[in-house]
């Protein structure tokens, strides 16, 4: 298996209406989502093997969530469902098409449920790329579960990469979500941020700067979205600024999840030909193939941002090459 992610599937409760908040706004549209799910239909848009790792409730909300990335082409052999909690909701509002604000409706969730003892080993140790986000670090037993298998994946020679994907609803402060990230951190060797968690991670303004001090801190790449500016990079060797694309935003949530797809599907082609990926290959990445495998994953969010929702809006590879060649053009 290319890229096995794990955390949160659930139900994102998108708004009718942009410009409206919690208070005044009319109607929500179920869609299918959670970053780590939509990760994995991303890369597997572009044609690379992934499996998904989560809990859902035994409801027909997880059900109709596992027929989803099935139907995505994600294998779910590592999906469980959960007897007693139920699948969980987040309610998201717009304020304006580039800012989005959270609601989770998990107390608990199926999401929070999963226990080390029901991970597949096998499926974990497998894996080239593992990836995972800090929402599943808020809460136990999920925590232990998802630190669990990072170690697992990494002891197999996974590449293992890591959102900071900070929540302020979920967590009781930002220093309670620093201090378990720092745990999470030693077991990356990519880490993902947006302007705000680099600077929680930093306290440095600039973004190369601040990207490389993250990297000081022991992983071999910082990967930074900074929404329509692009995305940043740094490794211990070169850094980069990759600018985004011009496009009419209709809906920004999940731009995130298809750059992060995109990006991790783009270096499992790049770093390809052997058993398994190590961080030493991943370093050797010269700053032009580093800014390749970002111009991609920027189109790839750019994309995303043109239509509503997260899983439909998801492009293919067709998709965003047929986005470069007009860009360019």
């Amino acid at each position: 298996m290319k890229i096995v992610c794990l955390g949160e599937l659930l139900l994102d409760m998108f708004p009718m209406e942009t410009g409206r908040s919690f208070q005044t706004v009319t109607a929500f549209l179920p869609v299918p989502g959670g970053a780590p799910a939509n990760v994995a239909v991303a890369a597997s848009r572009h044609g690379v093997s992934c499996a998904f790792v989560g809990k859902v409730g035994n409801d027909p909300f997880g059900r109709r969530l596992a027929s989803v990335l099935e139907g995505c082409g994600v294998q779910i052999r590592g999906m469980r469902y959960d007897p007693k909690s139920r699948t969980t909701l987040n309610f998201i509002t717009l304020p304006d098409p580039n800012t989005a604000e959270y609601l989770f409706y998990r107390h608990p969730g199926a999401d929070m449920m999963l226990r080390a003892q029901e991970l597949d080993k096998e499926l974990l140790a497998e894996a080239e790329f593992f990836h995972f986000g800090s929402v599943s670090l808020s809460e136990e037993p999920c925590r232990s579960a998802t630190l669990e298998a990072a170690r697992i994946a990494r002891e197999g020679g996974a590449l293992v990469s890591f959102d900071f994907n900070y929540r302020p609803t979920l967590w009781k402060s930002e220093r309670a979500a620093l201090e378990v990230v720092k745990i999470a951190l030693p077991l990356a060797d990519m880490v993902k941020v947006n302007e705000r968690e680099l600077w929680l991670l930093s306290r440095l303004e600039d973004p190369q700067e601040a990207s490389r001090a993250v990297v000081q801190r022991g992983v071999a790449l910082c990967i930074a979205t900074l929404g329509p500016l692009g995305s940043v990079f740094a490794t211990r060797s070169a850094s980069g600024h990759v600018p985004g694309f011009k496009v009419n935003t209709v809906d920004a949530t999940g731009c995130g999840d298809a750059f992060m797809g995109a990006l991790l599907a783009r270096l499992a082609a790049a770093l390809g030909g052997q058993n398994k990926t190590s961080r030493a290959v991943l370093e050797s990445l010269s700053p032009a193939g580093l800014t390749e495998v970002f111009v991609f994953a920027n189109a790839a969010g750019a994309l995303t941002a043109t239509k509503k929702g997260v899983i439909p809006a998801l492009p293919t590879t067709r998709e965003v090459e047929d986005f470069l060649k007009q860009s360019v053009g």
